[in-house]
This record gives C-alpha cells, sequence and structure tokens, in this order.
C-alpha cells in the first residue's frame, strides 16, 4: 500500500467583536470536515453572545484527541465521530455528560475529472480512470474510516488498495482531489458544498447504508467545563438556527 500524507497547517479561525479579557474566549478543536461551515456558525454565535470570542483550531479528530490529551488549551472539543469524545471522557479529560451530537455527516465521491461515470460509487472506483483514489487516515479521521467500511462493503479493498492515497484529515484529502494528485477521492458533503468548492467538479452520494452513520459530537474538556462561553457555543450548535446552518452544508440532523 502507498501511503502519501500531505501536511497543512490551517490558520485558527477567529470571530470577535469586542475588546476582551482572557475569561472571555473559546477555544475550539474541530474535526477537519467542519472547516467552512465554522465560520457562519460563529458569526451567528457572535450575535447571541457578542462579547465572547470564539477561536478555531480544526485537524483529524484523533489528532486533537492526543493535543488535548497532551494538555492543549481547548475548552470544546467538535468531533465527526461519537468514539473520540467518550475517549476522552473516559481518559478523565472532558466531562462525559456534557457530550451532545450536533450533526450527521454524509459522504461523497468526488471527482474533477470530467469522464468519469458516476453512475455508482462501485463503478466509479473500479475505473481505470481512477488511478489515485483519495481518502483520509482512517486510523485518526473518521470520514477516512467510513470511506475504509464502504470499499469494504462493496469488496473493493483489493481493487482499491493500490490505488489509496492518504491525507492527515477530510480536508486535505480534498485538497488531493481538487489539485489534481488524485482522480477522486471520499471527501465529506459539508466541503463540497462549501461556497469554496461548490459547483467545482462533480460528486455522487455514498449510500448510507453501507457505512456506519457519521454522527459528529462535541465534549467539554475539563479546561472548558468551567468555562460558561464554552458551555453556551455547545448548546448553540443544537439551537434551530445553527442547525439551519449545519443543513445548508448537507448535514443531517442529529
Amino acid at each position: 500500500m502507498r501511503i502519501i500524507k500531505l501536511l497543512v497547517v490551517f490558520p485558527a479561525l477567529a470571530l470577535g467583536v469586542l475588546p476582551l479579557t482572557a475569561a472571555e474566549h473559546v477555544t475550539v478543536a474541530a474535526a477537519a470536515n467542519l472547516v467552512y461551515v465554522l465560520e457562519p456558525l460563529n458569526a451567528a454565535f457572535a450575535k447571541v453572545m457578542p462579547e465572547c470570542e470564539v477561536r478555531c483550531e480544526v485537524g483529524a479528530s484523533g489528532s486533537l484527541v492526543a493535543q488535548i490529551e497532551n494538555g492543549a488549551p481547548y475548552d470544546v472539543f467538535l468531533s465527526a465521530d461519537t468514539d473520540y469524545p467518550k475517549k476522552l471522557a473516559n481518559a478523565g479529560a472532558a466531562d462525559p455528560k456534557s457530550m451532545k451530537v450536533f450533526a450527521r455527516g454524509r459522504l461523497v465521491l468526488w471527482t474533477f475529472s470530467p469522464a468519469l461515470e458516476l453512475s455508482g460509487v462501485g463503478a466509479a472506483v473500479s475505473s481505470a480512470m481512477v488511478k489515485k483514489l483519495a481518502i483520509a487516515n482512517p486510523d485518526t479521521a473518521p470520514y477516512g474510516r467510513a470511506a475504509k467500511e464502504a470499499l469494504e462493503h462493496l469488496g473493493l479493498t483489493v481493487l482499491a488498495t493500490p490505488k489509496l492515497v492518504f491525507g492527515e484529515n477530510v480536508s486535505q484529502t480534498a485538497q488531493y482531489v481538487s489539485s489534481g494528485n488524485a482522480d477522486a477521492g471520499f471527501v465529506a458533503l459539508s466541503l463540497v458544498l462549501s461556497p469554496k468548492l461548490k459547483d467545482k467538479g462533480r460528486w455522487i452520494e455514498v449510500p448510507t447504508a453501507i457505512y456506519t452513520p457519521i454522527l459528529q459530537a462535541g465534549i467539554l474538556t475539563n479546561r472548558g467545563g468551567p468555562n460558561p462561553g464554552a458551555r453556551k457555543y455547545l448548546e448553540f450548535l443544537l439551537g434551530a438556527e445553527a442547525q439551519d446552518i449545519f443543513a445548508r452544508y448537507g448535514y443531517g440532523a442529529p
């Protein structure tokens, strides 16, 4: 198996409207599939709590867990699954009672190849035109894990394995596809529906029956537990306005 990793450092996504003290901000560690939806979410949250600045860092869920367990100063962890928040809670690094499922992710196969037939996921993956197939690292990225399950369910693991290239997270996997370094790739629907990528390339949704549901959950870390802004932010994600934003980016209701 050929493993290729693309290392990208994502800048923090910050939003603030008033001079702040150290106690008036929330630091969020967010799964990479959320990279584009965070900006509208934080803009909406600013209307609810304008005195609170939200600072976000994105990456693979598993990598963020490792950072938090090693003392990274995050108040809220937004994962692409429920397993990683539970792992944090079991390690004594987060409040298990605070965990909330805020969205259901959806997986798509995305390509910039105009000639690749997208009548079905299996046919596309099997096509001789797909010499490199990108997925997120299934060891740390839940969307990569879902892609691996889909390939197994379709009986395509053996055929697909020589084609696979791995991104550190699902956003980096999308970069493989958009840059032409992969002929197709399994990415989050939220990415291809984002203003930056909408109407670029072509995609087909992977049937939800062939992979474990991607239930995305948030949790308060031990650092964030005493922070009222952190608790308010997590509650906000379940409200009607935030859920409308998630829906625009292709997420299902929790």
